[in-house]
């Protein structure tokens, strides 16, 4: 008889099994620290190009903004002192104005404000404001 060994209630623990593991294994954290990496290229990619765009747009106004000037200028005048002019240069802008006779209609002029500018790395680009002025 076995009296002398103690029967105790005692499980062995098998630490191998998926259930006893804690923590990550070496490629689940290099798969995580790849994929943060892959998030934080296309993170940056995309504030390089908001950056671009913000420029762009920069630009863009500034043009709108000297032909709106321009466009004001030639709107003030009286009639008859209307005519074609340019250019004008303001930093990278370059103004031009043409003016139509009888333009639409008889008695009206219609006024034609042109800025060309040049953005980096961008063929040159252009921003038009048309107007008709009556005589009246």
């Amino acid at each position: 008889m076995r009296s002398h060994q103690k029967h105790t209630n005692r499980k062995k623990v098998n630490l191998g099994s998926p259930k006893h593991q804690n923590g990550f294994t070496l490629i689940e954290v290099l798969f995580a620290v790849a994929v943060f990496a892959f998030g934080i290229l296309a993170v940056s990619a995309l504030q390089g190009s908001a950056m671009n765009g913000n420029l762009i747009a920069i630009h863009r106004t500034e043009a709108v903004n000297w032909a709106q000037i321009q466009m004001e200028t030639l709107l003030a005048l009286p009639y008859n002192d209307v005519v074609s002019g340019g250019p004008t240069v303001q930093g990278n802008y370059t103004i031009t104005w043409s003016v139509t006779n009888n333009s639409p209609i008889n008695n009206c002029k219609l006024i034609t404000v042109t800025v060309n500018y040049q953005e980096k790395g961008i063929a040159r680009r252009a921003a038009q404001l048309t107007c008709v002025k009556s005589s009246v």
